[in-house]
């Protein structure tokens, strides 16, 4: 019976992990769409699109997908004449602070959900466009350090205007300010015509962390699902610092 657990328990987090990855390709699609409506379906002259099919290519999105969803806007679809991009910024779990990106063509469905999902865990949200202190936007790229030597990384993406360059745990991982995302990784593409980029975004890396017990940090966990099982959220960043796994 143990044999028929384990295999039930590893299904059952497969579908988990498949649902989750379906979702998320959905949202970057969603992305894609609206970025692809808004300055044209050709990323060599659309920087918000360029960078919303880096990111959806650094977490395994099929070429396939990302070519439908600039298909649907080239072929005249109206499916983001309505979005809209919003941005909530909250507390919840003893000063935890939280930022949570949303595209969404209903606002008032946005509205009421986001404040439902804090006031149900005793959060607090603030104000609607700001970003806590606590967060720097950066843009972050990250991929294997057997690509090519420290050195020759280190060089290209300096010269190209990254701002820190680190080897951490066989990956290289490189901030640059968000005006320089762009002009970093096309240094990196052309020196180094690098295929698979663990991360290629410009997100919010928080600059001061909370220490957190496993208990809470698994609290903290099954709030962020929660938050991004809504379709209206894209993506969510907080600032506490987990333990590490034994």
């Amino acid at each position: 019976m143990s044999g028929h657990s384990k295999w039930a328990t590893t299904k059952h987090h497969k579908a988990a992990q498949d649902a989750k990855r379906s979702q998320m390709f959905q949202k970057f699609s969603k992305e894609i769409i609206v970025a692809a409506t808004l300055g044209g379906p050709d990323p060599d002259s659309n920087p918000a699109l360029k960078l919303a099919i880096a990111k959806a290519k650094a977490k395994s999105m099929p070429k396939a997908n990302i070519e439908k969803a600039i298909s649907k806007v080239a072929g005249g679809s109206k499916e983001a004449a309505n979005f809209q991009n919003y941005l909530y910024a909250g507390t919840a779990y003893g000063g935890i602070n939280f930022v949570v990106s949303c595209l969404t063509d209903n606002f008032n469905r946005l509205s009421s959900n986001i404040k439902h999902y804090f006031n149900k865990h005793n959060g607090q949200l603030g104000k609607q466009g700001s970003v806590p202190y606590v967060f720097d936007q950066k843009g972050l790229i990250e991929f294997p350090d057997s690509v090519a030597s420290e050195e020759e990384v280190m060089m290209t993406v300096l010269d190209a205007g990254a701002e820190d360059f680190k080897n951490e745990d066989g990956l290289y991982v490189i901030t640059t300010e968000p005006s320089q995302f762009q002009k970093v990784k096309q240094a990196l593409d052309e020196a180094f015509k690098i295929e698979n980029y663990s991360t290629a975004e410009v997100t919010y890396i928080p600059n001061s962390e909370v220490e957190v017990d496993a208990e809470k940090a698994n609290q903290i966990e099954e709030f962020v699902d929660l938050l991004e099982d809504d379709e209206d959220i894209q993506e969510v960043w907080h600032n506490a610092a987990f333990p590490e796994e034994e």
